[in-house]
C-alpha cells in the first residue's frame, strides 16, 4: 500500500497554497485540514502570534526577504524538510510540521503525507 499511498500523495491537496495575507493560525488550520499534521509558525525561538499574517511575521525576522506576492504550494509528496525549507526560503519564517496532536516534530526525511499516516 505504499506506493499507491505515494502516488494519491502526489495528486491529493495540490491546491494546498500559501500566501503572504493570510493569517497565521488560518494557514495552520488549512494546513490540518489538508494534511492531518500540525504546521507551527516561529518567531525567533517563540511560537508567532496566530493573529499575525504571514506577511507581517516576515517583517519581525531578521532574515530580508523581498519577494512581493510570493505563494508556495505544497503536495502530500512533498519532504518535511523540504516543506520547511521552502517556507523559509520563501517567506524568511521558520516552521516546523508536527504530528496531528503539535506534540512532536515529525522526521524531516519523511513526506507530508506518510506523516500524516503516522509512518515513522
Amino acid at each position: 500500500m505504499g506506493i499507491l499511498d505515494n502516488i494519491k500523495d502526489r495528486f491529493n491537496n495540490a491546491e494546498f497554497t500559501v500566501a503572504p495575507n493570510k493569517k497565521l493560525k488560518t494557514i495552520s488550520a488549512e494546513f490540518k485540514k489538508n494534511f492531518d499534521c500540525t504546521l507551527v509558525f516561529y518567531k525567533g525561538s517563540m511560537i508567532a502570534d496566530g493573529d499575525m499574517t504571514l506577511a507581517e511575521l516576515d517583517k519581525h525576522t531578521a532574515k530580508d526577504v523581498k519577494k512581493a506576492n510570493a505563494e508556495l504550494k505544497l503536495k502530500g509528496s512533498t519532504k518535511v524538510a523540504d516543506a520547511e525549507k521552502l517556507f523559509n526560503q520563501t517567506f524568511g519564517v521558520t516552521v516546523q510540521i508536527k504530528d496531528k496532536a503539535g506534540k512532536e516534530c515529525v522526521p524531516n526525511n519523511i513526506t507530508i503525507g506518510q506523516a500524516a499516516r503516522g509512518e515513522y
